[in-house]
């Protein structure tokens, strides 16, 4: 199979168009917290090659994102998922030194519980790991990660003994 003009290997999974994308790419992302601590990934793929980031990835054709967290979960830490729900919605826009954009995501991120499994790493990620949230900035990590994590983290801790928190148990 040839390769298209904008790099991508039409018989592959990148021809869906990642990299120089005609719209932008819908995708999700795990936030897992257990107690003041959040599963990184540590990506062994471009766009983000050896950087920290959650698990995620690219939403399939049909399927819905409560479904492709927890596909994608599956795929990169061998853990089963059940999302609780929308932690936060970004969009991660990066350009090319001639200043067109590459990559384009719209990120739909979900809080998660643990439901089984434990974590490893699996299909394109190198490590997997608990960090504490007091610590993302000795990691390097995926721009904005580090950010999304922390907003979602203080919006959901317990407050005065609420037991209603992100964490895994």
């Amino acid at each position: 199979m040839g390769i298209d003009k904008s790099g991508n290997n039409p018989g592959s999974d990148d021809s869906r168009s990642r990299r120089y994308p005609p719209a932008p790419v819908c995708a999700v992302g795990a936030l897992i917290y257990r107690g003041s601590r959040i599963l990184l990934v540590r990506r062994g793929k471009a766009p983000s090659l050896g950087k920290w980031s959650v698990p995620g990835g690219r939403l399939r054709l049909g399927e819905t994102l409560e479904a492709a967290v927890i596909r994608e979960t599956r795929e990169e830490t061998c853990l089963a998922v059940r999302p609780l729900r929308i932690g936060k919605v970004v969009e991660h826009l990066l350009r090319d030194k001639r200043g067109e954009i590459e990559y384009h995501y719209v990120i739909v991120d979900y809080v998660c519980r643990v439901v089984g499994g434990s974590p490893k790493p699996a299909s394109d990620v190198s490590d997997v790991r608990f960090v504490e949230i007091s610590e993302l900035s000795q990691w390097d990590m995926t721009e904005g990660t580090a950010q999304v994590i922390r907003e979602v983290f203080e919006s959901t801790a317990p407050r005065d003994g609420d037991s209603n928190s992100p964490s895994c148990r």
